[in-house]
């Protein structure tokens, strides 16, 4: 019990005007690094924070809260309960990330400015770590692509398939940061397309499906030079097709009843 008080409290002496129930969430974090643990592990029951924090009871449940809110607990009820540590999930961390960029106005170029750096690196990573389950996966993702759609829920379909396309390369990447980070940068993709209905563009999926089938080829070839060269060529190709698109709906816009227009 004393490396768990010990790990657990050496952040106890901040600033009084901290919040009490977040010292204990940062103690708790602190002492998941420390102490090295995994998912699946149990903090001390209410009880025991209790008398390592010496805060009371409401004060120990509102911290257990907040753990658990932001994904790193989940709480247990009946014999053997609890707060036990979990995995944080991609979609919880990445969520609040991106309603805060929502107020930022963002546009295509500010997401591919980043994503022309990190998915030829992240493509390149994966080079002969791509099993045959996940072969499958994605040669399944680009035939649903080649099909042609028919209704607009089809063509969301597919633009959201186009981009799990490249969420599937990111689940396989041996970087955790940087597997998240693109990922993440999908997810803000995947939010702009379909908030600012930018979906129909038939060359813009002509084109995404031409190049995932090149890096299929490649993938199999395990030819990491044309990975990294194909990959860089189709963001350069997708931010292209991104910004034809937003200027497009902006015409649409400005042509609306109050879009603007002079």
């Amino acid at each position: 019990m004393k490396s768990t008080q010990d790990a657990m409290t050496f952040g106890h002496t901040r600033a009084k005007r901290q919040k009490l129930s977040d010292v204990i969430v940062e103690d708790v974090k602190r002492w998941i690094v420390a102490e090295r643990k995994q998912p699946g592990d149990r903090l001390p029951n209410e009880k025991e924070l209790i008398e390592l924090f010496g805060y009371s009871k409401s004060t120990v449940r509102e911290a257990l809260k907040a753990l658990e809110v932001r994904g790193l607990v989940s709480i247990r009820t009946g014999p053997g309960g609890g707060a036990y540590l979990q995995q944080v999930s991609v979609d919880h961390a990445s969520e609040p990330l991106r309603n805060f960029l929502h107020f930022h106005h963002l546009d295509g170029h500010h997401i591919y400015q980043l994503r022309k750096v990190l998915e030829p690196e992240l493509a390149v990573s994966v080079v002969g770590k791509l099993t045959p389950e996940q072969f499958e996966r994605l040669e399944a993702n680009v035939r649903l692509c080649t099909i042609e759609p028919t209704n607009e829920d089809e063509l969301r379909t597919q633009r959201e398939a186009e981009l799990a396309f490249h969420t599937m390369l990111a689940e396989a990447c041996p970087n955790p940061v940087l597997s998240f980070m693109c990922r993440f940068l999908n997810d803000l993709l995947r939010d702009l397309v379909v908030y600012k209905k930018a979906l129909d563009h038939h060359h813009f999926g002509e084109a995404n499906v031409d190049y995932h089938t090149q890096l299929l080829d490649a993938y199999r070839r395990e030819d990491a030079e044309t990975v990294r060269r194909l990959m860089a060529e189709h963001m350069v190709d997708a931010e292209a097709h991104m910004h034809e698109m937003e200027a497009h709906i902006g015409a649409k816009h400005l042509l609306l009843p109050g879009g603007g227009q002079r």
